[in-house]
């Protein structure tokens, strides 16, 4: 499954300089998954109590006497609490899954993780994760997010579940949601590759010192290459949200930078360069680092070719903008546009 992406330039998601993530293991991803465990009720609720009442199930004062139920009939202990009469939940509607979508999409580190299901429920908790993928490549969060709660109820302690729902969450703007299923995934797992969509949460939630104090952390050392250039955007981000225009310059000043080989983050590190410089108002700098990010950007990830054009002082019009689609000839064909100079 695509990788997660935060602080994607161009798409302006919010944090970072937009956001993107894509749910765990569907080819060439890592592991990940949604968050919060199926755990019962609170401490002190009567269902982590084996079903008593309040008072550890005796009665109370002026209530049914020892040999009664509580409904006034013969029977010793109430029994029509205990746990094993007690009501089964109702077992909840699960959103389809499309036709084709057999769950062997995921990456083989997902479905290491689903060994500790049952075999029917890791399959179908599988095809949830690869509906959630899919449903979020085409910005269907909803959907997406259908799946990922029921992928959650079926496997809440398997990491990948609680990335998917905390990609789902990060990529609706629910950052406090993203970020709890997030640190839960991590504590399951183990594995600190979240981090920088951790820290982006924190940024979303106007947290700015916590963030930053969270991508100095231990744990950053330890990320892979492609995960320290995606903590690099961010915090260039945060940087320049705080005024630090020169400090959100170095940030993106690492060796992968200048790099001659195109890599997967090549499009979104050099688009935030150029933001970094265009705030620093070095717009002829910014223009050549955007016009590498629009060369790299083979699966449009930014809107990169469009900054250059506004730079180079180029308009682009929609003629058929404001127009009724059913009326004139050719109507709902493609539409035109033309470059008109400022």
């Amino acid at each position: 499954m695509p990788e997660n992406q935060p602080g994607r330039g161009g798409q302006s998601r919010r944090p970072s300089s937009g956001g993107g993530g894509r749910p765990p293991g569907s080819g060439g991803g890592r592991s990940s998954g949604p968050r919060r465990d199926g755990a019962g009720g609170p401490r002190g609720d009567a269902s982590s109590r084996g079903g008593r009442g309040g008072s550890g199930g005796r009665p109370e004062r002026g209530g049914a006497g020892r040999g009664e139920r509580r409904d006034g009939a013969p029977g010793g202990e109430n029994r029509s609490t205990g746990p094993r009469l007690a009501p089964k939940k109702p077992k909840l509607p699960e959103p389809r899954i499309a036709e084709g979508v057999t769950g062997k999409e995921l990456d083989r580190s997902v479905h290491q993780q689903l060994r500790t299901l049952s075999k029917e429920n890791a399959e179908g908790v599988a095809q949830h994760l690869v509906m959630v993928a899919a449903l979020l490549e085409v910005d269907d969060y909803e959907g997406a997010e259908a799946h990922a709660e029921t992928a959650v109820r079926r496997a809440g302690r398997v990491p990948a579940a609680r990335e998917a729902l905390g990609l789902v969450a990060y990529r609706k703007g629910e950052w406090a949601r993203a970020l709890s299923e997030f640190r839960t995934a991590r504590r399951l797992s183990g594995s600190s590759h979240l981090l920088a969509l951790m820290v982006d949460c924190e940024r979303g939630l106007g947290r700015p010192e916590r963030a930053l104090e969270l991508a100095m952390s231990p744990e950053a050392k330890t990320l892979a290459v492609e995960e320290r250039v995606e903590l690099a955007i961010v915090i260039s981000g945060i940087r320049r949200d705080l005024g630090q225009l020169e400090a959100s310059q170095q940030a993106l000043e690492i060796p992968q930078l200048n790099g001659s080989a195109r890599k997967p983050w090549s499009a979104r590190l050099s688009y935030a360069y150029a933001e970094a410089l265009l705030s620093m108002g070095r717009a002829e700098d910014a223009r050549d680092w955007f016009a590498r990010a629009a060369a790299a950007d083979d699966e449009l990830e930014t809107d990169a070719a469009e900054r250059l054009a506004e730079l180079d002082g180029v308009v682009l019009t929609d003629l058929l903008d404001g127009e009724d689609d059913e009326d004139g000839p050719g109507a709902g064909g493609d539409r035109e546009s033309t470059r008109d100079a400022r």
